[in-house]
């Protein structure tokens, strides 16, 4: 029974998503010498987060405290965003048990909220993706005072100098920002967290 466990425990498979290309911290962010600046609307942008244990999978979300994104010439050419990680919320779970969860996520097993609240991400650069709409974005990620250059797919919905609606889907290895917590021996937990991200900005 307990080599049977130990094979579970090792079976625990990633949440679904691409994984991002993760490569060192690049020291300057993309810039542009013409464009329009426009403010992320927190109400309207939000993280989703999944991730998977051998017993269950967990989603929710955490809020954007603030961003900006910059367009120019109906594209979007840099930008930067705050995730406030003391928002962290789980969805799937009630009561007790989610309040268990929110506590151990913000704990410092995971993202250790006290001492680092915040999470940021800064782009520094961005390419045309294969179809019209589609971008190739990388940007460095800080998560637990840690930053790593991540390239993701996004998709663009809209881009004006009034308005920019972006979405990507990815997966970190969440281990490259020293998040190791492992789990329980016998209820390991998915080394990958996918994150969906919109953001939506305007004047």
């Amino acid at each position: 029974m307990v080599a049977g466990a130990l094979v579970l425990a090792s079976c625990v498979g990633n949440p679904e998503g691409k994984r991002a290309e993760v490569s060192d911290d690049v020291a300057e962010a993309a810039t542009s010498q013409a464009g329009t600046e426009l403010t992320v609307d927190t109400g309207l942008s939000m993280v989703h987060w999944t991730a998977r244990k051998v017993s269950a999978e967990h989603h929710g979300d955490v809020q954007i405290e603030s961003g900006a994104l910059v367009v120019d010439n109906g594209k979007l050419v840099s930008g930067n965003f705050v995730i406030d990680l003391s928002t962290i919320a789980n969805h799937d779970l009630d009561g007790e048990y989610k309040g268990k969860l929110e506590g151990h996520l913000k704990s410092a097993d995971f993202f250790d909220v006290d001492n680092h609240p915040h999470a940021t991400f800064e782009i520094t650069n961005v390419q045309d993706g294969a179809e019209a709409g589609n971008i190739i974005v990388s940007g460095n990620l800080t998560i637990r005072g840690v930053t790593k250059n991540i390239t993701f797919d996004a998709q663009v919905q809209e881009a004006s100098d009034t308005a920019v609606k972006a979405t990507a889907d990815f997966n970190i290895a969440r281990e490259d920002w020293g998040v190791n917590y492992a789990g329980q021996a016998d209820d390991l937990i998915s080394k990958e967290i996918n994150f969906k991200v919109t953001l939506v900005a305007g004047v």
